[in-house]
């Protein structure tokens, strides 16, 4: 078990500096947005949730890259391993420059759909219009990580992320102030870092070609393989990403405060989120490379410590939240009744969170076995539990000026209550139904 514990932090403790820096990127926007007033914060909060929306659509990238190039890597074929990875970033290339080419003309009509303010839609339709010149640099990132993680290098994504983080605070800081551009500077501070990002990953992959007698033109073959293994994955997270976005829709019908206080409880989550997927991410890197060499016994091993490991870590993130809860508001925005309605939310959310854990690490278990068919259709499934749950406090919202209901802050409570338990409840259910038998043990290469 020592082992074990070892080879997990090996590779937990770098991809969790290399996540977090990764809704930092957000966080600081949201801090340094957030000081330019309740509209602009709104903005952001509708715009980041269009751009989380279409990057965590196509996680798959790294996702199905990760189990695939370990699988390889554990199979004895490295050149096939990293092969598969450079068919990946090419597949993400194509994807992004397609998506950000659609998406400049409708970036208005994606930020008026929320039905918010014509101040806050326009502050909105800035940034997001932006943003999209960066979109195919973050997925040429999201590509070349999953790459490393499946080669079992979680440090120098760590490195490449830092990196880019501290470029994007200071980019962000002087064009959103120095410059004077408000929140369009925000965005344009972003896609710089995203962009240079992806040009070190690139290099990165054509060394790494090179070494091992691989081409870097993009094959065929490869490229649709790797878009079809995504496709169960696509499923899966567009299943999560509706999840969001309703629950935005939502948030943005109790006001203004409520939606700006919204996305800072949500930033705040999604950075938690991915401290937990440290643990997901060296599952899946150890989970692929377990099958691929064909070790069943340490596979169920690994799977056993991993979930212990996220229920314990889940627990202590809880325990800071509600402490840090009172004073976590203030960091974001100087209005009071958003720090009001930020820290009675954060306190429902902190008793959530180990739950939370246990639901993270399983999913990057099976993501790891290749098991992507199953939480395709089980992401229906809990989105399907979920819906009406929403629906009730969508309800009780609407209600006539006067009447008994969670409107305001309450119904912004109400509705994390629904997302927390109700909707993170559902996947932990069917997530753990699946790891309790052994269907998803699938020894072998992918073909």
């Amino acid at each position: 078990m020592l082992t074990i514990d070892r080879d997990i932090l090996r590779l937990a403790v770098p991809a969790l500096g290399a996540l977090v820096a990764e809704p930092l990127f957000l966080l600081t926007d949201t801090a340094l947005v957030g000081h330019l007033g309740a509209d602009a914060l709104a903005g952001l909060g509708i715009a980041s949730t269009v751009l989380q929306t279409a990057v965590g659509l196509l996680i798959f990238l790294a996702y199905a890259t990760t189990p695939a190039v370990a699988r390889r890597l554990g199979a004895g074929d490295r050149p096939g391993a990293i092969r598969a990875g450079i068919d990946g970033m090419w597949l993400a290339l194509a994807v992004g420059v397609a998506l950000a080419l659609v998406g400049w003309p409708l970036a208005g009509t994606l930020a008026g759909a929320f039905a918010s303010t014509p101040v806050v839609t326009a502050e909105a339709t800035t940034y997001l219009t932006v943003s999209l010149i960066g979109l195919p640099g973050m997925l040429v990132v999201i590509a070349a990580t999953g790459l490393l993680r499946g080669l079992q290098d979680t440090r120098t994504p760590l490195v490449v992320a830092v990196s880019g983080f501290a470029a994007n605070a200071a980019l962000n800081a002087l064009l959103i102030y120095g410059a004077g551009w408000g929140i369009a500077g925000s965005a344009a501070g972003t896609v710089l870092a995203q962009w240079g990002m992806a040009a070190v990953y690139v290099t990165m992959a054509v060394r790494a070609a090179r070494a091992s007698g691989v081409r870097m033109r993009p094959g065929l073959d490869g490229v649709t393989g790797a878009a079809t293994a995504g496709g169960w994955l696509f499923v899966r997270t567009a299943s999560l990403r509706t999840a969001l976005v309703a629950s935005t829709v939502v948030a943005a019908s109790l006001g203004v405060t409520q939606l700006a206080a919204f996305q800072i409880v949500m930033t705040i989550f999604s950075t938690l989120a991915f401290v937990l997927d440290s643990l997901a991410i060296a599952g899946q890197a150890m989970i692929g490379h377990g099958l691929g060499a064909s070790q069943v016994e340490r596979v169920h091993a690994v799977t056993r410590r991993l979930v212990r490991w996220g229920v314990l870590s889940g627990v202590l993130l809880g325990i800071a939240v509600a402490v840090l809860a009172p004073f976590a508001g203030r960091l974001f925005s100087p209005d009071a009744g958003v720090q009001s309605a930020v820290t009675v939310t954060l306190w429902v959310m902190a008793a959530g969170i180990p739950l939370a854990g246990f639901v993270f690490v399983l999913d990057g278990v099976l993501i790891g076995a290749g098991d992507a068919r199953y939480l395709a259709v089980t992401g229906l499934v809990n989105l399907a539990v979920y819906a009406p749950l929403l629906a009730a406090v969508a309800a009780a919202v609407s209600q006539p000026a006067g009447a008994a209901g969670p409107v305001g802050t309450p119904g912004l409570v109400w509705l994390w209550a629904a997302f927390g338990f109700g909707y993170i409840g559902a996947r932990a259910l069917t997530l753990g139904l699946r790891a309790r038998g052994s269907r998803w043990v699938v020894t072998g290469a992918p073909s």
